[in-house]
């Protein structure tokens, strides 16, 4: 199970320390109503990036945690860190490999407070840079369904995290994913560009991920918070 403060999310924005972002708009999306703000990207994450949007965004009461998808960007303080396993990549690095060398180097510095959590990735969009980037393996809807099942039953994961990355998504097969799953908490991210799709994304998933939009529409990526919240 995630912790239990993460299981009141329903609504949360995902900034890209390699993207700008004025201080009006920061302002804008962390008094919102969002419930979190979740820091990562597939490229371009830096230590001093990071380090310089967590704390502006520390200036708000909003839980921030940060996607660890490269040891350069971890930075400490922040609330939780969640942990990509990219359960279609064919490189057993992104699965495993990867994780192990980062324990072994830095396992001592584990936080003993605060929360770390591993996420199964399914990278759903084999055109996005995370497909690339992890070398994720095409997925359909049976796949889709069964790697959540294996993230949820057999790994015991907290997270389950389908990804369609610059594209809206197979709602069908995340609302089988969730159907087929008894603990982990879903997540959904992708092509959330408005209202109508963040109602109708966070109908078949416990946690919406909205992106992109932030940097191409803040009065969309605004009302993606409206929908899901009323």
């Amino acid at each position: 199970m995630v912790d239990r403060w993460m299981e009141e999310w329903k609504h949360v924005f995902k900034l890209d320390p390699d993207k700008e972002l004025d201080d009006e708009a920061l302002d804008a999306l962390c008094l919102s109503g969002t419930d979190a703000v979740l820091v990562g990207g597939s490229s371009g994450v830096t230590y001093d990036n990071t380090v310089d949007l967590l704390a502006r965004l520390r200036r708000y009461e909003l839980p921030c945690a940060l996607e660890v998808t490269t040891l350069e960007g971890v930075v400490p303080g922040f609330d939780a860190y969640l942990v990509p396993i990219a359960l279609n990549s064919a490189d057993a690095d992104f699965v495993v490999g990867r994780h192990a060398e980062a324990l072994k180097r830095y396992g001592h510095l584990l936080p003993r407070e605060g929360v770390v959590a591993a996420e199964g990735y399914v990278i759903a969009n084999p055109d996005c840079e995370a497909a690339r980037v992890a070398k994720a393996k095409p997925v359909d809807e049976a796949d889709i369904v069964a790697y959540a099942r294996f993230a949820d039953r057999l790994l015991r994961l907290p997270i389950v995290y389908i990804e369609y990355s610059g594209a809206f998504g197979d709602l069908a097969a995340v609302a089988k994913a969730k159907a087929a799953m008894t603990n982990a908490r879903l997540f959904y991210g992708g092509g959330i560009d408005g209202a109508e799709k963040a109602a109708a994304a966070a109908q078949v998933a416990d946690t919406i991920v909205v992106g992109n939009i932030v940097y191409q529409s803040l009065p969309l990526a605004l009302e993606t918070v409206r929908a899901v919240k009323s």
